[in-house]
Formats: C-alpha cells, sequence, structure tokens
C-alpha cells in the first residue's frame, strides 16, 4: 500500500506543480486575487505532497511531527493572499472575465484528478494523506468559485468577485490547517 501511496502522491505533486506555472502566469497577467491564491495553493500542494512521499517511511511520532508542520504550510497561501488583496484593492482593476473562468476550469480538472487518486488513501498514514487529500478536495470548491466569479465579472465588471473568493480561498486553508493540526497532533500524543 505505501508504495502505491508513494506513486500517487508523486503524480499528484507533478500535476500541481504543472498548473502553478500555468495559472500563476494567468494570474499575474490578468491581475487575479483569487487566481494568485490557488496558484500558491498548488505550489503548497505540490510541497505537501513531495513532503508526504518521503515521510511516508518514517516512525509514527515522525509522521505527527510532519502532519503539524503541512499545518503550517497549509497557511502559507493565505498569507500571500493577503498581498495579492491588497495590491488589487489598490489597483481598482477587475480581471479579464474569460481567463478567469478558464483557467479555474483547467484547475478544477486538475484538482478532481488529484482528489479521485488520493480518495482511497484518505485514512492511510493519518494526517499526512488527510492534508493531501483535504487539500485537493478544497481546492476543486475554489475552482468553482472562480469559475463563477469570473462569469459575474463579466457583467459586472467588478473587482469585488475576484477579491471575494480569493479571500475564501484563504479561509478554506486557514480551516484544512487547523483540522491537520488536529488529527497531527492526536497522532502525536497516541505515538508519545
Amino acid at each position: 500500500m505505501t508504495g502505491a501511496l508513494r506513486r500517487t502522491v508523486l503524480i499528484v505533486a507533478i500535476l500541481n506543480l504543472g498548473y502553478f506555472g500555468i495559472e500563476f502566469a494567468v494570474a499575474t497577467t490578468i491581475g487575479s486575487v483569487s487566481l494568485f491564491a490557488d496558484s500558491i495553493d498548488f505550489l503548497e500542494d505540490t510541497s505537501v505532497n513531495v513532503l508526504i512521499m518521503v515521510a511516508l517511511t518514517w516512525a509514527p511520532r515522525a509522521r505527527a511531527r510532519m502532519g503539524m508542520a503541512l499545518a503550517i504550510i497549509l497557511l502559507l497561501p493565505a498569507l500571500g493572499t493577503v498581498w495579492a488583496l491588497w495590491s488589487k484593492v489598490t489597483t481598482s482593476v477587475p480581471p479579464e472575465p474569460f481567463a478567469l473562468s478558464m483557467t479555474g476550469l483547467g484547475a478544477l480538472a486538475i484538482n478532481v484528478s488529484c482528489a479521485f487518486l488520493l480518495v482511497r488513501f484518505r485514512s492511510h498514514s493519518g494526517s499526512l494523506t488527510r492534508a493531501a487529500f483535504l487539500s485537493a478536495r478544497n481546492d476543486a470548491t475554489a475552482n468553482v468559485a472562480i469559475i463563477a466569479a469570473g462569469l459575474v465579472t463579466a457583467f459586472t465588471y467588478s473587482i469585488w468577485p475576484d477579491v471575494i473568493v480569493g479571500i475564501g480561498i484563504a479561509g478554506m486553508n486557514v480551516d484544512a490547517a487547523r483540522d491537520v493540526w488536529r488529527a497531527a497532533r492526536k497522532e502525536h500524543e497516541t505515538a508519545a
């Protein structure tokens, strides 16, 4: 089971890294807070999956500590979003709606694929694989919101749909980090 899980998280890491580059380029080109937050989240997901692949062979206590570290890593996109949010509010130029929605659709395809790959492992190896599965699941939800933000922006030509979705993505990362932290603490206490 561990070999299959290692191969799966490696595939997920490669998919996330590839789409990070695409989404980050579009986000900076069209000035989108939500795509910026989501692109940073793709980079964070790459890191999480690489760390999981490495930590799978560790003892339970060390894996629990890694789970706590991953919980902190899950907070990084929220910090990047604050920076992007500040830039967006000061410029007040909405992102290009078609590019926003289409990039969100591509991200949705990647994240749904990753969630399907990870779903059978979500209870294997505790907080580590839980972090990967929750991240992919939450990201798919965020991508649907990005697509909707693009559609609303097309009709309103406002920055606010993009800003609101960006804030929502940051909030989901904070919630996922809290969930992974609790699971890792419980594992650490059990292993101690």
